[in-house]
């Protein structure tokens, strides 16, 4: 059977690792029961991790819960949040 409905994900960009990692983390653990899925990427080298990095997040539930997510991500400075969705028929 095919999905209904849509698919949200969240790209979330953030430019020092080490200074927002605290606050981003804590966002995503109160909005952690609409986050089916969650990846993350970033630099690395030989001697340390890269500052910068990427969060992928595949949404479910509310609509307003998503976009309180989003706003509370894009109050954190050096951090940047786009939403995609993908709708099913």
């Amino acid at each position: 059977m095919a999905y209904k409905g849509k698919h949200t994900i969240l790209g979330i960009h953030i430019t020092d690792r080490l200074k927002e990692a605290i606050e981003v983390q804590k966002q995503l653990t109160a909005f952690g029961k609409q986050i089916k899925t969650r990846l993350g990427l970033h630099e690395v080298g030989d001697d340390v991790a890269g500052l910068n990095g990427i969060l992928l997040l595949e949404m479910v539930g509310p609509d307003s819960g998503v976009e309180q997510l989003m706003a509370n991500l894009n109050a954190v400075p050096g951090v940047e949040v786009k939403r995609m969705e993908f709708d099913h028929a």
